[in-house]
């Protein structure tokens, strides 16, 4: 008898996480490692959001929660849905979990059952492959390379077979930064209509647009595709817009039968998110958020200056991001797929990246420029360094 399940046997290692963690151990080690590989803003947590955290610490907000967040959190978020994405939910309608994570991880496990499948667009985040397994089910892969990195609905409805459950929508993506477009949105969501899956809208980049372009929710078109919203899983969390990835707040608006599952399979799991960080968050929910404009502005810059740089290098080429704060650059021409040319990199320019393959894109690595001009212009440096002795 096998000392480990199947279940968890069966579920890769995050590479991402492998690869910050090396890029870590050198660095301790004394070597000068540049890191291009963690999906978070190097900014602070805003002090009016630490200051909401202490004082909940003060005033002895330490106890259990209901599992489901805070009433006054959920009203927060519902808000936040109506004012910023245009979207009625009811208090019954929002879980708050631990981090966007977890909210993704409980939506699979109460949506998904044995046999079903669930379409995702590759390139994609590493975490959804995996959580689509682990609730046994099968993902379907669809290839966005010939289309621009952007998903089309001819795609989707290629896709669709009578075992599909839901299809997981994240724009703007990790790790290719492209946001779907909005006549493509419209289609997608009359055939989710048609053929009646669930859409998991992913939307925890939705601040990070650049360019003129807007974010627009799926559900949001329900007054014109009815039953769309019913349809749709709203998720997102505090982590990237408000640089708050160590607080582990997610939250999610949708159907009130899903979000009741969801809650139950949250009680028993992890019981309620954590309760100073809940606090933390209905600051960040309800208060000016004026410091995203200068935040966005350096991102922007840092985005355009990468980019600009790593097309300019012989065996790089690289589509210019629409959000987020990735770039996603091909290196097939070095003739090496994405392991080698991060091993390599890693070895012998000191340059952390994150190998495409496990974001179902061998022949691309993920290149982060959450991180200071200064690192950035360091690193590419080193990049070209190392191209230019290919």
């Amino acid at each position: 008898m096998s000392m480990i399940s199947k279940r968890a046997a069966g579920i890769a290692p995050s590479v991402t996480l492998a690869i910050t963690a090396k890029a870590k151990q050198m660095k301790a080690d004394g070597i000068d490692v540049i890191g291009f590989g963690a999906g978070e803003p190097d900014f602070d947590t805003p002090d009016h959001i630490k200051d909401a955290a202490i004082k909940a610490i003060k005033d002895g907000f330490t106890k259990y929660t209901p599992s489901g967040g805070i009433p006054e959190l959920k009203k927060a978020v519902c808000d936040k849905f109506k004012r910023e994405n245009h979207i009625d939910y009811k208090l019954n309608e929002v879980l708050i979990s631990c981090g966007g994570k977890h909210t993704l991880y409980n939506i699979m496990e109460v949506l998904l059952d044995h046999g079903q499948e669930a379409i995702l667009p590759a390139p994609f985040w590493v975490t959804y492959e995996e959580q689509i397994k682990m609730a046994g089910a099968k993902p379907v892969i669809i290839d966005t390379a010939k289309t621009g990195l952007k998903l089309t609905a001819a795609a989707v409805e290629k896709a669709v077979t009578s075992k599909t459950k839901l299809l997981i929508l994240t724009s703007p993506s990790n790790p290719t930064g492209m946001i779907i477009d909005e006549k493509e949105l419209r289609k997608v969501a009359e055939l989710a209509v048609k053929h009646n899956f669930y859409v998991i809208s992913d939307e925890v980049y939705e601040f990070l647009i650049y360019d003129g372009k807007k974010h627009i929710s799926i559900a949001s078109l329900d007054s014109e595709i009815k039953g769309i919203k019913d349809l749709t899983i709203t998720v997102n969390a505090v982590s990237k817009t408000y640089s708050m990835t160590g607080w582990r707040i997610g939250y999610c608006g949708g159907p009130a039968e899903i979000i009741k599952a969801m809650d139950n399979l949250q009680s028993h799991s992890t019981s309620n998110p954590c309760s100073i960080s809940q606090k933390a968050a209905l600051a960040a929910l309800t208060s000016p958020n004026d410091f995203l404009k200068d935040w966005k502005k350096a991102f922007d810059e840092r985005r355009k200056y990468m980019v600009e740089r790593l097309n300019k290098m012989k065996c790089i080429k690289c589509i210019m991001p629409e959000g987020a704060f990735y770039a996603f650059p091909d290196v097939s021409r070095t003739g090496m797929k994405s392991m080698e040319f991060t091993e390599r990199l890693l070895d012998e320019a000191k340059v952390a990246v994150v190998p495409g393959k496990d974001f179902g894109a061998d022949n691309n690595v993920r290149l982060s420029y959450a991180c200071s001009m200064e690192n950035i212009k360091k690193g590419l440096d080193r990049i070209e360094e190392f191209c230019n002795k290919l």
